[in-house]
């Protein structure tokens, strides 16, 4: 009996040395699988860090290259060197599509392709004309009685796509200064004169004008988020030599949304 007795105790002390050694196994590998889920999390973080350009995405505080649409723009003209305008408006989009370079630390530089319209009013009673030659000049309507003509509307629009390359600093956290030099193609340009005349509505659209194909604008804005104020300056002449009036020097003011 004694002798079963020390057999027993036997196997179940070596029933216990097997158990502890499953347990440092399984130990083990537990330790081994969380020091690999670790080292590919470290990868992970490692492999967020790297800068992947021309992602289409904004994300200013950790890229340096993005590419993104921005800067939709309306404003008024405010001074111009033909006497005969009476006012002008532009509308337009600054970038379709741009390239953008962003330092982290404040400053972005920018490349882009957008789309301006350009719009000029003249005062009454001028209306553009033009001639066989395809020279536009500056004429009347056929009568100065108001009880006559009524509803006289005579304007020059132009349409234009711009390369804008823009330099932008951050001031404080979302408030940027930007300045911008713009290369544009005067793709397409129109005269549309309108007038009324003894209740019978006139309406004269000419095209193909002889303007100048490609000019230079600068600009400047003051955005907080996005939205701000921007100035333009438009010194280069519309018309080519002798084929119209010298539409030149046009400052405009106006607001800006997305910049």
């Amino acid at each position: 009996m004694k002798k079963i007795v020390l057999i027993f105790a036997a196997m179940l002390a070596m029933a216990q040395m097997n158990a502890a050694t499953t347990d440092d196994a399984v130990n083990n590998e537990a330790n081994k699988a969380e020091a690999a889920t670790v080292a590919t999390q470290a990868e992970d973080e490692d492999d967020s860090s790297i800068v992947q350009p021309f992602k289409i995405i904004n994300d200013e505080t950790t890229k340096h290259w993005t590419i993104a649409a921005s800067g939709f723009y309306f404003g008024m003209g405010v001074k111009h060197n033909w006497e005969a305008i009476n006012n002008s408006f532009e509308i337009g989009m600054l970038n379709f599509l741009s390239i953008n370079y962003n330092s982290l630390h404040g400053q972005n530089l920018s490349l882009g392709v957008g789309l301006h319209h350009r719009s000029y009013s003249m005062k009454r009673p001028n209306m553009l004309v033009r001639d066989d030659h395809n020279v536009v000049t500056v004429g009347v309507y056929p009568s100065d009685n108001v009880n006559e003509i009524k509803n006289r509307t005579s304007n020059l629009n132009i349409w234009t796509i711009q390369v804008p390359l823009m330099f932008s600093q951050r001031i404080v956290k979302k408030l940027e200064v930007s300045v911008a030099g713009i290369l544009n193609w005067n793709c397409f340009a129109r005269v549309d004169n309108h007038y009324e005349m003894n209740k019978i509505d006139h309406d004269t659209h000419f095209k193909g004008l002889k303007q100048n194909k490609v000019s230079f604008d600068a600009m400047a804005s003051l955005t907080y988020g996005g939205t701000g104020i921007y100035c333009r300056y438009s010194p280069a002449k519309f018309f080519k030599d002798g084929y119209g009036p010298e539409v030149k020097n046009t400052w405009t003011l106006g607001i800006t949304l997305g910049l």
